[in-house]
């Protein structure tokens, strides 16, 4: 099926989302999807550090920011422990 609203295709192209693959659960998507997110940024930045639009130490300190913001990404979404399942009660009570 041909996508033919430009503006969708834009933003496709410069912001590209590959399928998830990995066990599937809320966490893990969303995690995923920033991932994703942090891997676009840095090459973006990567992109304007050598076409010398930004300087080096700019390039360094914005993938720094990334990252952090990154690895609280991961701190809350993969390594926070698990609720516990809540005390249902029996069927026909």
């Amino acid at each position: 099926m041909a996508n033919n609203d430009p503006d969708r295709s834009k933003e496709q192209f410069f912001y590209p989302r590959a399928r998830y693959y990995g066990e599937f659960n809320p966490e893990n998507l969303a995690f995923n999807a920033n991932l994703q997110e942090f891997a676009q940024k840095v090459a973006f930045i990567c992109g304007l550090e050598t076409g010398g639009k930004i300087s080096p130490d700019e390039a360094y300190e914005e993938i720094r920011r990334l990252w952090k913001t990154l690895k609280r990404s991961k701190a809350e979404l993969l390594d926070a422990p698990k609720p516990e399942p809540p005390d249902l009660p029996e069927d026909g009570a």
